[in-house]
């Protein structure tokens, strides 16, 4: 997990890390990656995915009961390549798409612009 953004010693993520927007502010559009990343838990037969770490989880968790979301690791700022605007992760929209309001209101509104990983 060396590419995932700094954990506190509580194992939680730096608020900035959390709060990455993923909203043009002058066009409403909402970003999503088109296609999952080829490194990360809920691309399927990642071995990773059958032990997702407590904070990890515990995120995934929370974004669902807030009808959230979960920002791509790798579109985060500090993380992302110089460029890449944070993006809501391709894997997340597919599996917990449905309990999203930012993707349940873009797609209602024709504003989710689908964004290819960063390379």
């Amino acid at each position: 997990m060396a590419d995932m953004p700094p954990i506190d010693a509580e194992g939680t993520l730096d608020d900035d890390e959390m709060c990455a927007p993923v909203v043009n502010e002058a066009t409403g559009e909402v970003r999503v990656l088109a296609e999952r990343c080829a490194t990360r838990i809920f691309r399927p037969g990642n071995p990773f995915r059958a032990t997702i770490p407590g904070p990890v989880r515990d995120l995934i968790a929370d974004a669902v009961a807030a009808e959230g979301h979960v920002t791509c690791h790798s579109t985060l700022p500090g993380q992302a390549p110089a460029g890449v605007e944070p993006a809501i992760c391709r894997g997340y929209a597919d599996v917990h798409g449905d309990r999203s309001l930012a993707l349940r209101v873009a797609a209602a509104l024709g504003t989710l612009r689908e964004m290819s990983p960063p390379t």
